[in-house]
């Protein structure tokens, strides 16, 4: 109990960081970091799945698309992070070799969202699963993967922000990434090296938060195809601007700002375009399963109208066949009395 009482304090005015992010089955290291990134591709995935499914679409096509995006969303994850970070892996005292350590963690997730989405298409194509609906249906899921990925940097003590003594202040060691795990000292405990910002916490929240406005915005409103998505590529990039400025992890500058925040700004962009595109298409159609009934769903105001037009029809045939018979009797009645008539009187017309 006496434990228990000293930890609990600490909790409510801290956020502790773990000493530990990789763990052996033999000789086999399993990673924090790669189980994070596999459990947020596992939910995304198995959403997707269900999201697709209230399209039509079947069961087993997200899993056959997600094959070929996946890989490709790694390949460009790391590409981007090699890339835009190269000073980690390229210079004086640096290994090119590590760039292809993935499983020490570097993913940006706009090489992943680029290569992925081509990756998507190409999977799509295969499935005969039109590309819009696919990255509707995807970009919650992704969303959420997102967030359980930023955990894998918790577990790195990685990727924080500045110093704090805020009340969820966050606990950071001194970490050996190659050993994956915090440096012990002299007394046999591990090194704090300070108190930070949790970026990671924040990212992840905005991005949960930013799951659950898609999910709501598609089935509130009858959007066309590929515009959940756009609404993604614009909204992720707002909160990733304000988490990248807290961040003090060393980063390419352009102009006096992290190339991400650059990135930031035109993925923005991209996604506003993206949005009017998607609802300029000429088949633009709102999405059965979101904000719009599938089309096998009984529709009581489209039959009530369908009824009061077929009684319509039949009223109008109705009166224009009593009209053709009353002309026709009056015909009838012309040739008696004409027949009737003397000869040699002229011949009178009926009155009207």
């Amino acid at each position: 109990m006496t434990r228990l009482s000293g930890i609990l304090p600490a909790l409510a005015s801290e956020i502790p960081s773990p000493t530990q992010s990789i763990w052996y089955v033999g000789p086999v290291p399993i990673r924090a970091y790669a189980m994070c990134i596999l459990a947020g591709i596992i939910v995304a995935v198995w959403l997707t799945q269900r999201r697709l499914a209230a399209r039509g679409v079947p069961t087993d096509a997200a899993i056959d698309i997600a094959a070929w995006a996946v890989p490709f969303g790694i390949i460009g994850g790391r590409i981007y992070h090699v890339i835009t970070d190269n000073h980690l892996y390229f210079g004086p005292g640096r290994n090119p070799l590590d760039a292809f350590k993935i499983y020490e963690g570097g993913l940006g997730i706009w090489g992943a969202i680029a290569l992925g989405a081509l990756g998507a298409w190409i999977g799509c194509r295969r499935s005969g699963v039109d590309f819009r609906d696919f990255i509707d249906a995807a970009a919650p899921g992704v969303a959420i993967a997102q967030a359980m990925g930023r955990f894998g940097n918790w577990f790195n003590n990685e990727l924080h922000g500045a110093p704090t003594e805020l009340p969820w202040r966050l606990r950071v060691y001194e970490f050996d990434q190659s050993a994956g795990r915090a440096v012990v000292g002299a007394d046999g405990n591990p090194v704090v090296l300070g108190y930070f910002h949790p970026t990671f916490l924040y990212e992840a929240l905005w991005v949960l938060a930013l799951a659950a406005f898609l999910i709501w915005l598609g089935r509130r409103f009858d959007l066309a195809r590929g515009q959940v998505f756009a609404a993604y590529v614009m909204g992720y990039p707002l909160g990733r601007i304000v988490v990248e400025n807290m961040r003090t992890d060393p980063a390419t500058h352009v102009l006096g700002q992290r190339v991400n925040t650059w990135t930031s700004i035109l993925v923005f962009l991209l996604g506003l375009w993206l949005w009017r595109w998607f609802g300029r298409r000429a088949d633009a159609r709102a999405i059965p399963g979101e904000g719009t009934p599938p089309d096998d769903v009984d529709h009581p105001r489209t039959e009530e109208a369908s009824m009061t037009s077929e009684t319509s029809e039949t009223s109008e045939t109705d009166v224009a066949d009593r009209s053709a018979g009353a002309r026709s009797d009056a015909a009838e009645t012309t040739k008696d009395q004409l027949a009737d008539q003397p000869a040699d009187e002229p011949p009178t017309r009926p009155v009207p």
